[in-house]
Formats: C-alpha cells, structure tokens, sequence
C-alpha cells in the first residue's frame, strides 16, 4: 500500500499470540474524571505529552491562526512559549525533567528547550526539515527529517547533539519515521519497502535492528515504546480495517479493539503498559472515542464533557491521560483525564 503523506503532529521471527480484546464490565466499572483546559489566548488547544509529574506540554492557536508552545503545570498554571523569533512554535513532548522537544518556523526546525526555559536548535545536519517527535530522560531524541531530495529518514539525537540516521534493513531510505524512545534509548516507528508497504521496527541500542507485522498487516504503524520495551500502535488488515497492538520486547503480539471499533488507534503506553488511544465505530471520518486499556487486557472507553470527538496524546506512569477533543462548534479544548472505580 503505496503512502503518500508523512505524518506530522498539526510508526519477523515473531512469537504471535492473538487476542481480540472487547469492553469487560466487571464488579467494579471504571469511569474517567475529566477536567478541561485551555491556555490564555487560545482559540484551539492541542495537548501532545504528559510526564510522571503531570506536566502537560503541547500548543496551541491563537486568533490570527498562529500556534505557541505551552507548558501546564501539575497545579494548572500555565507557561506559553516560543522559540526566539519563530512565529510559530509546536511542543511535541516533555521528559520527567521537563525538558521539551518539538518544531519551530512552520514545523520544519526542531528545538530542545530545556527546562530553564532556554532553547538549542535540533535539527539534523543539511536536512530541509526536522520533526522531533520523542524525549527521554537522558535528554535523547527521536523523530524524522526529510533530506534535499525530500525523502524522510528517522534520526537518534545524542545528548551531546550529534545525530544518526535510522533507516531500518529493507527500506527504501524514502519514508521512514521515528515515533518514540524509551529511557533505555531503545526506538520504535515504521518504514516503507520497495512495494511500498509498510513495517514497524525496534531499534535497540547498539544500532540493531528488529523488524514486525500484523497478522495479514498491510501495514503496520508503531507509536509508542514503554521502559520494558513494549510497543502500541496500529496496523492495517487485508480488508483496510486498522487494529490496535501490544507487542512485548519479546515478540508476543496482542491485537485489540474496543467492542463495535471498526478504527483503532493507539498513541501512547506507559510503564505498567496502559495504553489510550481512539476509536471509532463508523471509520476515519466517523466521531472518534478515547480509551484506555488496563494492563489486564480491559478496555474502557471515555470523552470529556462537552466532546464530539476525543483525540488523547499521551498517558504518564500514574494513568493520567491528556489530549484535546473538539466542541459542538468544533472548536478544540486540552483535557487531562483520570480513571476511578465505582462499585456496581
């Protein structure tokens, strides 16, 4: 399946143990505590990424369509920013230090911006652009660059700011995109073949690399690792459905879906390895639901109050989840979500 765009923010020798996940009403039902948010100025909010202490990093839109970094506090208090003389400045994600990696200039330079506020540019050596997209804890990056010719490759940022291209065995070196990076330094995301389909990798440390696929995957697209090397995201079956997937450091696939979901697609797994994401029952253009999927297999699904469609970003080590959901009058809000029990 041949693809023609490059996902921005505004993915063999496997052991296969399939599971098709539904919704489980237990005793205790869970229910998510919303609360919503918006930074000052804003006319549309786009949370990307939560760290363990509840910070909350993104951008957002003011009124003359122009878009600032934020940073929103554990407590709710909010720290806007741009980098130095970009009118135009995206957050992509925060690491527990609370250093920020994301784009400037129209979304074609990277940036650090460390937690003192101040900025380094990130972006890889000759490229025409440089999409950050993942930060650990020892201040690595992950993300994508296209070269002169326009063709987009992963890179690994060092600590020390050298870089290195991340083109997985079998690839065209046309499309490849770096999705995220664990404390370990271990990188998932997909690339594209000479039959243009696409394949996740894992990318260890030391450079090597492990490819996968769905079961009768078309195409199949990594979006987050967790410490223990866990990975989700979604692939595309024979019939064009997209599913979500777990697939364990050592091989073990899970396939899931929320009951009636005919569009499945996971973001973000923490490290006890909940999962959030989105689904859908109608398809790509249908009305899109948050979920969360309990370590055990549970899937529940929620929406803020006031939602028409739920896109969640990020989940951090306690279980809260951030993301943005669009208003009656289509108009996006930041939330921050949590689950609780009730008994039944």
């Amino acid at each position: 399946m041949k693809s023609t765009s490059v996902r921005l923010f505004p993915n063999s020798g496997l052991i296969l143990r399939l599971g098709m996940a539904v919704l489980s009403l237990t005793a205790h039902a869970q229910e998510a505590i919303c609360r919503t948010f918006d930074p000052p100025g804003s006319v549309s909010t786009i949370p990307m990424s939560i760290n363990p202490a509840g910070e909350i990093t993104g951008y957002y839109f003011d009124s003359n369509n122009n878009y600032h970094g934020f940073l929103r506090s554990r407590d709710g208090r909010f720290t806007t920013f741009d980098f130095p003389g970009a009118s135009d400045t995206a957050a992509a994600s925060i690491n527990p230090a609370g250093d920020i990696t994301g784009t400037y200039s129209g979304g074609i330079q990277g940036f650090l911006r460390a937690r003192d506020g101040t900025f380094t540019t990130s972006n890889f050596p000759g490229s025409a652009e440089t999409v950050p997209a993942s930060i650990n804890p020892g201040r690595v990056i992950t993300g994508y660059y296209a070269d002169i010719s326009g063709l987009w490759h992963g890179f690994l940022r060092a600590r020390d700011g050298t870089f290195v291209t991340i083109d997985p065995p079998g690839s065209t070196g046309a499309l490849t995109i770096s999705t995220g990076i664990n404390p370990a330094g271990w990188i998932t995301g997909d690339y594209e073949d000479a039959s243009f389909s696409r394949h996740g990798f894992l990318r260890a440390r030391d450079g090597t690399f492990t490819t996968f696929d769905g079961p009768g995957s078309q195409a199949t697209i990594p979006a987050s690792i967790n410490p223990a090397g866990a990975i989700t995201g979604y692939y595309i079956d024979a019939n064009n459905i997209p599913h979500g997937f777990l697939r364990l450091q050592d091989g073990t696939f899970t396939a899931f879906d929320p009951l009636g979901s005919v569009y499945t697609f996971p973001v973000s797994i923490n490290p006890t390895g909940m999962i959030t994401g989105f689904w859908s029952a109608t398809g790509h253009f249908g009305v899109k639901h948050g979920f969360l999927r309990a370590r055990d297999g549970t899937l529940v699904s929620f929406d803020p109050p006031g939602s028409i469609y739920t896109f969640p970003a990020s989940i951090n080590p306690t279980g809260m989840i951030t993301g943005y959901y669009g208003d009656a009058n289509s108009v996006t809000h930041g939330f921050l979500c949590s689950m609780e029990h009730n008994s039944r």
